[in-house]
């Protein structure tokens, strides 16, 4: 209680932050209750039939099922396969430049796109590769190639999403792995410099050790996230014609939920992806401590 009393504005300054986690998060978890009742409208949540598992069967036996879990493991691998790397590569290059002015317009110019809003940068992206005005194919034809409709060609539709990602997102990501970097021990670099190390030594031995940590948890909150693929982006970007490829977790429980009014099957599959998530963040964590010595918890 001594200790309460002496931080107590500390504790005060965290009641709005718990009230937020408590309205916004929690409290709509017994909105879960539905993906095990038959949901009716006139009868309520709690009025509704109990059901069992009959949802989740019904959902892993559906013929979209695969489709979907294909798509949304797919994309999210994509994504961390060229996304994640993407801004320790870029954090590491602006550590290495010395001229300040550069660096500033470099960093602010790779930040912007963050900014976007995906309505605005979908129509940007479909402006870019449009068959009849876009630049890309305007270029393509230029060279004599046939013009591509890329946005209703599925195995084009992945490759879009994830470049879209990565360049919105990019410069964004530099910011946490460019603060961890002055953590670092700048005595450490004095150090190699006596030795002789080069700059690319400096980075493997000194900079990557010291922002692994760092590199260990946020890839442990990507792994977890792994079946979110982000609505947004994907709504904005597919259509029929790439529903093969593009169709996810978060536009078919949009499409059953609120336009086929399936309420409870669309509840159904939202706690499978949050559940697996959850089973992927425990295992992710499990390993990276057993692997690194470094986990969350």
């Amino acid at each position: 209680m001594k200790y309460l009393r002496q931080h107590k504005w500390l504790y005060i300054f965290l009641i709005p932050g718990f009230l937020y986690l408590l309205i916004f998060k929690y409290a709509p978890m017994f909105g879960i209750a539905i993906a095990f009742k038959d949901f009716n409208f006139v009868r309520g949540i709690w009025g509704s039939d109990w059901i069992g598992f009959d949802n989740f069967r019904y959902l892993v036996a559906s013929d979209h099922f695969f489709r979907v879990l294909r798509n949304s493991l797919l994309l999210s691998l994509y994504q961390i396969v060229w996304g994640f790397p993407a801004p320790i590569v870029v954090a590491l290059m602006l550590n290495e430049i010395r001229h300040m002015l550069f660096k500033k317009v470099t960093q602010t110019v790779l930040y912007l796109p963050h900014f976007i809003s995906w309505v605005v940068l979908a129509g940007i992206v479909s402006n870019f590769l449009s068959p009849s005005t876009g630049l890309f194919n305007f270029v393509v034809s230029f060279f004599g190639f046939e013009k591509i409709p890329f946005l209703l060609k599925p195995e084009y539709f992945r490759t879009i999403i994830v470049s879209a990602e990565v360049w919105k997102e990019v410069g964004w990501g530099t910011i946490i792995y460019l603060a961890a970097m002055t953590g670092v021990d700048p005595t450490l670099y004095e150090s190699a410099t006596i030795d002789g190390a080069s700059r690319l030594q400096k980075i493997r031995y000194i900079t990557l050790p010291g922002i692994s940590a760092t590199i260990v948890i946020l890839l442990l909150l990507k792994l977890g996230n792994i079946l979110d693929n982000g609505f947004e982006q994907v709504y904005l970007l597919y259509n029929p014609m790439t529903y093969e490829t593009g169709d996810v977790f978060e536009t078919y429980t949009y499409r059953i939920g609120l336009q086929d009014g399936r309420l409870s099957y669309a509840t159904a599959v939202g706690l499978f992806k949050s559940a697996v998530g959850f089973v992927l963040i425990i295992a992710a964590n499990f390993a990276a401590r057993r692997i690194s010595g470094k986990s969350i918890w």
